[in-house]
Parts: structure tokens; sequence; C-alpha cells
């Protein structure tokens, strides 16, 4: 019995290195100034990126339902944590239907997996100046730098990927 469980999480955990890193669809590149928006976060409270001008952003395009972004999440929790002091926000873009996740329950999915980021709910312009007409893999994160230039966009989730990249952007 204890070798068919072994067995199973093996084969689990080869299929997750081989679909984790491509996400929920595939598509790269980077480059350019990183296009504006005006979202409301969880509190009600509007941000915009140009505001953040000066800082470095990770911008995480995630939703509730996507095995791979629930496994980034503490990722990004702790270099929230880890580097905020040196000027770095997150900002999780929800991507979750409104109608399906609302307000309060996004607010309890943040204190569930102690999200101390700011969670946006994105519009269909956002998606549409980040991703174009293609749609939006999930999850995608873009870093921009204190310019407002976007430097890299991470498709997917690969364990201790998105330090790697922080780590670059912060020089």
């Amino acid at each position: 019995m204890q070798i068919r469980t072994q067995w199973k999480r093996m084969v689990f955990f080869l299929l997750a290195l081989t679909i984790l890193p491509a996400g929920c669809d595939s598509k790269g590149g980077a480059g350019g100034p990183a296009p504006d928006f005006s979202l409301k976060d969880t509190s009600g409270n509007t941000i915009t990126l140009k505001d953040l001008r000066g800082k470095y952003v990770i911008i995480d395009f995630w939703a509730t339902w996507c095995p791979p972004c629930l496994m980034s999440i503490p990722e990004l929790v702790t270099l929230h944590g880890k580097y905020r002091e040196k000027d770095l926000v997150v900002l999780g873009i929800s991507l979750d239907d409104p109608d399906k996740v609302n307000t309060g329950a996004l607010n309890r999915f943040k204190e569930q997996y102690r999200i101390g980021y700011t969670i946006l709910r994105a519009n269909e312009k956002v998606v549409q100046d980040y991703s174009g007409a293609d749609g939006m893999p999930i999850p995608t994160i873009f870093f921009v730098d204190r310019e407002g230039r976007i430097v890299e966009k991470l498709v997917g989730f690969v364990p201790g990927r998105v330090e790697k990249s922080v780590k670059r952007l912060l020089g």
C-alpha cells in the first residue's frame, strides 16, 4: 500500500513538472512600457500603476481556481515580506468572475493564504492591455522597473523562478 502511494506521488510530481512551467497556456516576451491601469482592490480603494512609479512592481495575473496560481502564492507572499523595504510592490490581479467569486470570497481567500500584498480585480481593459487578443494564460507575472517598463514576463509556475527574477530586477 505504501509503495502504491509513493508511486502515485511520483507520477503526480512528474506530471506537475511538465504542466506547471506552462501554466494554463504559454506565451512569452516582455518589453516596453507597462500599460497603466486603474483597478479596485478588495477594500474598494483605487490603485493605479502610475502611482507606483519609482518602485519595482510585480504584477501577478491569477485566479483562485488555478492550481499553478495557488502554488505560486506562498512564494509571492514571502517575496513581498522580504523585499518590500527595497521598494518592491506585489499586485495580484484576480481574473476570477465576480459573479462566482465575490469580494468577500476574495478577502476570505486572502486571509486563508495569508496574502499581505494588494489584490485587485481585473477588468477587460487590463487583460487586453497585458495580453492582446490571445487572452491571458495564468499565472502570468510581469516585472516592472522603477521607470514603469516591463523588464520580464513569466508564464506558469516553477519554484524559485520568481525570486531569481526579483533579484535581477533589484540589481
